[in-house]
């Protein structure tokens, strides 16, 4: 069984584990750069046809490809770092995000450009493992905190990827977006390699190959069905026929796995009632991040001449919503501090009621960027406090031979959450819409309904963490 190793404990190669404060910095580093480069090239999405010479069909691929990678690595890396080693797992990321981004950068068509994102996609398996090993090689005082930073990177690595890859594209060359994010993935790479505690966390068991390829395919299906579903239309046979595939694949993997002997995804574990509501919750709050990610932009670039738009460039845009990300990380002291004092459970009900609040605040104001830079900040500092209590319920929760498995599993439920809420967004804001200049946008009624949405969101996520059973002992030990 994996033992926690102390801060100044020899570890597995017989050198001894350095600074958890620096342990923490350099995990924290990995995730915020993996995370980034899920969103870094939303600033040249409506170029991305004529920079690769297609359709921009087949350029929307380039996103939805590394959002569904990484929805498929995260528990397939968190069991990996369970049954081969953290450390191990971790340098693979950031290398695999090294060898991704390289290929992204020497890339001028679809699919170099395609197979370079799902690498990006892939190394998003950085964030769960880092979170489970941060147990393992971190002293309990500063667990909580260090593991609430960790989960923050997934929120501030998009809010500051957008302001970030605008203003590269706006001086520099499109490939100097990739060019970057490889400078700064070869970086984490000899983070790890040199400052990563190497321990002894592996535990014997086989990994389950099948279970991962029936997980994959049905994830593929669902998510390409959800994040399409509006291009391609909900009655679409295609979209259709995805969404039955998915359906009949998991059914027929969730029946494998309750019957291998060491599954990917342990589901009776994953059914006690405190994993599977935090496992819901994190839809709900993945749903409400990714609402507010979608419309403030829009909203922030629709024309003056609506009567409600505010005509902002798109670095604009960024630069309003990027105090939001700093916000998210400065909260993660707080939220550790949070976890300790009232517990993990009652944290993740604070954080969903004020990302809730802040969709409140939009309801009624929403007149001016500064009105949507107070919004953004109320749901950032709510959505980090949320983000890291999530991982801490599901350790306390799960057999610390699962922990990746475990945090894994979560990640992935908040990639659905956010799959779910851009499909349901995009619904609303081309179902009410004006037209000026010879083009549709959503109507000042289509941005309301989407803050309310948002908003039920929210405190249906706070709902569902009132459910989750107390406990007596509320450290991330």
């Amino acid at each position: 069984m994996t033992t926690t190793a102390p801060a100044s404990a020899p570890d597995a190669t017989g050198s001894r584990i350095g600074s958890p404060l620096l342990t923490v910095a350099v995990l924290c580093f990995g995730g915020l750069t993996a995370a980034l480069t899920q969103t870094m090239v939303i600033p040249i999405q409506g170029e991305l046809g004529m920079l690769l010479d297609t359709s921009e069909a087949n350029a929307s691929w380039v996103v939805t490809a590394t959002l569904v990678a990484g929805a498929i690595a995260m528990p397939i890396s968190g069991r990996l770092g369970d049954l081969f080693g953290k450390q191990r797992v971790l340098m693979a990321s950031a290398t695999v995000l090294v060898l991704g981004s390289l290929v992204c950068a020497l890339s001028s068509s679809l699919a170099p450009m395609l197979a370079g994102r799902i690498l990006q996609g892939f190394a998003m398996g950085f964030i769960p493992v880092g979170i489970a090993l941060m147990r393992e090689v971190v002293p309990p005082q500063f667990a909580a905190t260090g593991m609430a930073a960790m989960s923050a990177t997934l929120g501030v690595g998009g809010a500051i990827g957008l302001p970030l890859s605008a203003w590269i594209v706006q001086d520099f060359s499109w490939h100097t977006l990739f060019w970057v994010s490889t400078g700064l993935a070869f970086l984490v790479a000899l983070a790890v390699a040199l400052l990563v505690p190497h321990v002894r966390d592996a535990v014997p068991g086989r990994f389950d190959v099948l279970g991962a390829l029936g997980l994959a395919v049905g994830l593929v299906a669902l998510l390409i069905a959800v994040s399409k579903g509006n291009e391609w239309g909900w009655a679409h046979g295609r979209t259709i026929g995805l969404l039955v595939a998915a359906v009949v694949v998991l059914v027929a993997w969730g029946s494998y796995e309750l019957r291998v002997e060491d599954p990917l995804c342990d589901l009776r574990v994953s059914a006690r009632r405190p994993v599977l509501l935090t496992n819901l919750a994190a839809i709900a709050i993945g749903f409400g991040m990714m609402a507010q990610a979608i419309v403030v932009p829009r909203l922030l670039q629709s024309p003056e001449s609506t009567g409600y738009g505010l005509g902002q460039t798109l670095l604009e845009t960024g630069l309003w919503m990027a105090p939001g990300g700093l916000v998210m990380m400065a909260f993660s002291p707080v939220s550790g501090r949070l976890i300790r004092v009232a517990g993990a459970r009652r944290t993740l009900m604070i954080g969903a009621a004020v990302l809730g609040l802040g969709y409140v605040f939009a309801i009624f104001f929403a007149d001016s960027p500064w009105q949507l830079l107070v919004f953004n900040c109320i749901t950032s500092a709510g959505i980090g406090i949320g983000y890291a209590a999530m991982p801490t319920l599901i350790l306390e929760s799960v057999p610390i031979t699962e922990a990746g498995s475990g945090v894994g599993i979560n990640g992935l439920m908040r990639s659905v959450g956010t799959s779910i809420s851009a499909a349901v967004m995009a619904a609303i804001l081309t179902a009410s819409t004006i037209t000026l200049g010879g083009y549709e946008i959503p109507d000042e009624n289509a941005f309301r309904i989407c803050f309310i949405v948002g908003a039920a969101a929210a405190f249906l996520g706070m709902a569902l963490a009132a459910l989750v059973p107390a406990r007596r002992t509320t450290s991330a030990s």
